[in-house]
């Protein structure tokens, strides 16, 4: 691992924005690097991220108020996406042995997926939880060197996203008719969802039905993410190269370049929700917002 950054860093690169959604004079910050891939940003109720450095098997803590960064979690499963419930309880795509994990504050998890009819997952790669509770995930393919005693073929019918019950009782496929779902968000009424069909290029938006069931599938836009986040406008935040936003109409009105190759995943935090946080690569990122995410 490379030697991690002492303090901050800001970058001047010029930021598209037509909609006024990033703070005035606003740079982008890299808070800290020296990691290896930087992935799953997931913000609690005090505005902390915690986000994975998934190939050195860690999950990192933000510290809002000090914008110190510091190890939550050793042996954390190869944790790919992450999402906090209302309890605190973080949830966790534990990629190494392609399951779903749920951690408490002290670090401590619970496996609470380990397959599904029986056959292993893909690998869980992302998720989000339904207000009134419930949880979708994505379930893509990505062969990992770390595996171990399994194939690389998948032992599932497709690369789907599925849903687990409140009362984690019943799971269930929700969209089975993607090339390769990846990143994943609802909005805050827990009215509609989209997902994010990495290898078709595509974003789809759903209504959810409330039995957790997903009907009149549309395309929102002709681009595909890796991790996604909402804000309190409507407005979708895609990754992949640096950090693309597009408001409800599927319209694209900001890009936020980000100096990596790769940018996997991005999160509203601070107590104000106005801080975007950005995973990229080697390295995390900050940038002051107009906007605020939403809990």
């Amino acid at each position: 691992m490379a030697a991690l950054l002492i303090g901050s860093q800001a970058f001047s690169q010029e930021i598209e924005d037509k909609k006024g959604i990033v703070a005035k004079n606003a740079e982008l910050v890299k808070v800290q690097d020296g990691f290896e891939f930087t992935e799953g940003p997931a913000v609690n109720r005090f505005g902390d991220i915690y986000f994975t450095d998934q190939p050195n098997n860690k999950i990192h803590k933000w510290n809002a108020l000090s914008n110190e960064v510091s190890v939550f979690k050793e042996d954390a499963g190869r944790s790919n996406g992450m999402y906090f419930m209302l309890d605190g309880t973080l949830i966790a795509c534990a990629d190494n042995k392609n399951e779903l994990w749920a951690i408490d504050t002290d670090g401590n998890h619970e496996v609470w997926i380990t397959a599904f009819r029986s056959k292993k997952l893909n690998g869980p790669n992302d998720l989000w939880v339904k207000p009134r509770g419930g949880i979708y995930f994505t379930d893509p393919l990505y062969p990992r060197p770390y595996w171990e005693g399994r194939s690389e073929e998948s032992e599932q019918e497709g690369q789907d996203v599925y849903f687990l019950s409140a009362d984690k009782t019943e799971l269930f496929k929700v969209a089975d008719d993607l090339v390769k779902p990846n990143g994943i968000v609802g909005t805050p009424d827990g009215k509609h969802l989209y997902v994010a069909d990495i290898g078709a290029k595509k974003t789809y938006k759903y209504d959810i039905r409330e039995d957790g069931y997903l009907i009149n599938k549309s395309l929102f836009c002709e681009m595909g993410s890796d991790g996604m986040t909402i804000d309190d406008r409507g407005n979708l935040y895609l990754t992949g190269d640096g950090v693309t936003v597009f408001n409800k109409k599927g319209e694209q009105i900001a890009h936020i370049p980000v100096p990596a190759k790769w940018t996997a995943n991005v999160v509203f935090g601070a107590l104000d929700r106005k801080t975007l946080f950005i995973t990229a690569m080697d390295a995390v990122y900050t940038l002051q917002m107009k906007s605020r995410g939403v809990w």
